[in-house]
């Protein structure tokens, strides 16, 4: 088995993994348009700006992603 390559992240409270993105497979829309990317990660979903690839990326985890994709479908973060 391949040794992980998550690290525990220096802040109190703070519960992910610190994980490592340099391989991650990132995905676009299924137009392959927008600025938002994700891939799956050891568990975890990491989410990042496409036109800032180097900025960091939000973890999600499963159960938070779920809820994030649901609130999206259903236009909890529209802003209009």
């Amino acid at each position: 088995m391949a040794e992980t390559t998550v690290q525990q992240h220096p802040l109190a409270g703070w519960d992910k993994p610190e994980l490592d993105l340099s391989n991650a497979e990132w995905q676009s829309s299924s137009r392959g348009v927008g600025d938002v990317q994700i891939a799956f990660v050891e568990g975890f979903i990491a989410m990042r700006n496409s036109g800032r690839p180097e900025s960091p990326s939000l973890i999600f985890t499963p159960a938070e992603w779920g809820a994030f994709v649901s609130g999206a479908r259903e236009g909890e973060f529209d802003l209009t």
